[in-house]
């Protein structure tokens, strides 16, 4: 028997989508994928492999599990713009969580992940002006919109980075609560936080090679000391520093996520709006935001 996801975290890219994708594969009577990102409904190459190919991603899977995959392309306008008509068409009952961080403090991590991946030659000031991903990506309101009108307000979950940081636990038992999952929940230990872009390595061809290549890899750590390897990764490889925006383009940056931003909480119905300025606060004291609908209240999981 064919099965396909009962739910999919929808985005956003560098919101901590890998931690929430890891905690749910942590719980009795969940399936993730792997690949965490199959991007299935977004990419043409990977849509062209066909409907078996996605299938068989879940055929492990335990009778009874919900299954679940994580592909945050799939909030990606305009670069993917036949992602969700492809997904209402495969899975019309599935349930979409969408993870918001700040709309700035995404964008710069966002250029991290390029810059580390090596991706973008150009500062941070540069890349902005380039590429149109950078803004577009942190436009949630213009992001999640098409997935409303698809799949209707009481399918789609928003969670906010904030609260996921602050109390992971709670925020996993109100995505638990939201997917059916009985019981309780398995809560996490310490602090889970992946895929993070602390450590702002710039990873190209050489430094994969000696990285992720197994024998040079592990003749790399016998044979050449901690403190020199550190050494040639500050020297050659580390992002000195955090990138700072100018003062002028943060202001102009604020001005287009504040109208975003305006729509966003339109959609969840919030009392206080979110900007900008207010994000981290109002995020962080939500206790169970829901989407609403552009014609009333949506419902809970149902």
């Amino acid at each position: 028997m064919t099965r396909l996801p009962d739910f999919i975290i929808i985005g956003a890219m560098k919101s901590a989508t890998t931690t929430l994708h890891g905690l749910l594969a942590s719980q009795p009577g969940v399936f993730m994928s792997t690949p965490k990102e199959p991007c299935f409904f977004s990419d043409d190459g990977v849509w062209a492999r066909g409907l078996g190919w996605y299938a068989s991603l879940f055929e492990g899977a335990p009778a009874g599990a919900l299954l679940g995959e994580s592909s945050t392309h799939y909030t990606k306008l305009p670069t993917y713009p036949e992602t969700v008509e492809r997904a209402r068409s495969v899975v019309p009952g599935a349930k979409l969580i969408y993870v918001m961080r700040h709309p700035v403090d995404r964008l710069v991590s966002h250029y991290i992940h390029e810059w580390s991946q090596g991706n973008t030659t150009g500062t941070i000031e540069e890349e902005i002006a380039r590429d149109g991903m950078f803004v577009d990506y942190s436009r949630y309101a213009m992001q999640i919109g098409p997935w409303l009108d698809a799949y209707g307000a009481g399918r789609v979950l928003p969670v906010f980075f904030d609260r996921l940081r602050a109390d992971p636990a709670g925020e996993l038992r109100r995505v638990a609560g939201f997917l059916g999952l009985p019981g309780p929940v398995r809560t996490p230990e310490g602090d889970r936080r992946e895929n993070v872009s602390s450590d702002r390595l710039r990873k190209g061809p050489l430094l994969r090679f000696i990285m992720e290549t197994p024998g040079v890899s592990h003749a790399r750590r016998l044979l050449v000391p901690r403190r020199a390897r550190e050494w040639v990764k500050d020297r050659f490889f580390r992002m000195k520093r955090r990138p700072e925006l100018r003062d002028e383009t943060r202001r102009e940056l604020e001005k287009i996520f504040d109208e975003d931003l305006g729509a966003l909480s339109g959609l969840l119905g919030l009392d206080r709006p979110l900007s900008c300025v207010t994000f981290h606060e109002v995020a962080a004291s939500m206790d169970d935001p829901r989407f609403v609908s552009r014609a009333g209240v949506g419902s809970g999981g149902a």
